[in-house]
């Protein structure tokens, strides 16, 4: 299977204007994501894509680049019309704001597109105060790896531990986070992008949720990692403090 990594990157977003191109312990960081995403061994080409010159001055001597409309209303999107145009069987889209990104992760995903048309990857939640947190998405999967449901709310409610504190509800049930990395067969990518958003879609503001309500089949690639997306300046901070360590 020929699969393609495509990193969508959009120089002017809303909460953190030109992120792509803030500087991570002397590089780029759109770069540290460039070079995780070639130490996958499970991909044959790595391609940016973004609407913005600056983005793709700094990518091309890494990567090959394309260039994307600017109207996308998701990165999804964006890696749909580079798909179109290149020749690939499956795609992975790897979010630009994850410097930390393990390559084995990228490989984790790629495996689970053997067994299921869209693969993504979830970790164990071992921090508690990721337990409540609406910004760390849950995911519930079945005894065969697909997914049942992703929510902002701490699922599943484990009704004998309710009532105890949040270390004694983790040790009661294991609860994974989602990790946001998708991958998709070619077929399934086209026919996820041209369906219309869906209420459980617009409810919890998770585009997964789009193909769960639409019946199409997610697989849970379970992973030991524990990445940290880039939002803020801040979070710039703590992923060098990471880095120098």
């Amino acid at each position: 299977m020929e699969i393609v990594g495509i990193i969508p990157a959009r120089y002017g977003s809303t909460r953190f204007p030109g992120k792509p191109l803030v500087e991570i312990a002397g590089k780029p960081l759109i770069c540290h994501v460039i070079e995780a995403c070639l130490k996958a061994k499970t991909l044959c080409n790595v391609i940016v894509a973004t609407d913005d010159e600056r983005v793709a001055n700094v990518s091309a001597g890494l990567c090959r680049v394309e260039y994307t409309s600017s109207s996308h209303r998701s990165g999804t999107d964006r890696i749909a019309e580079v798909a179109s145009r290149i020749e690939c069987d499956a795609v992975i889209n790897i979010q630009g704001d994850e410097p930390l990104l393990a390559p084995r992760v990228i490989d984790e995903v790629a495996l689970g597109l053997d067994d299921y048309p869209i693969s993504t990857a979830a970790a164990l939640i071992r921090d508690p105060a990721e337990y409540d947190n609406p910004n760390v998405v849950k995911v519930v999967v079945n005894n065969n790896g697909q997914a049942l449901y992703f929510s902002r709310r701490t699922i599943p409610y484990v009704r004998d531990a309710a009532e105890k504190d949040v270390l004694d509800q983790m040790s009661a049930f294991p609860f994974w986070k989602h990790v946001g990395i998708y991958g998709f067969r070619y077929g399934e990518l086209m026919k996820f992008v041209g369906l219309p958003i869906s209420l459980l879609e617009k409810a919890e503001r998770l585009e997964q949720l789009r193909a769960i309500e639409n019946g199409m089949r997610i697989g849970v690639r379970r992973v030991d990692y524990d990445g940290i997306g880039v939002d803020t300046p801040a979070d710039v901070e703590r992923v060098e403090r990471i880095l120098r360590h």
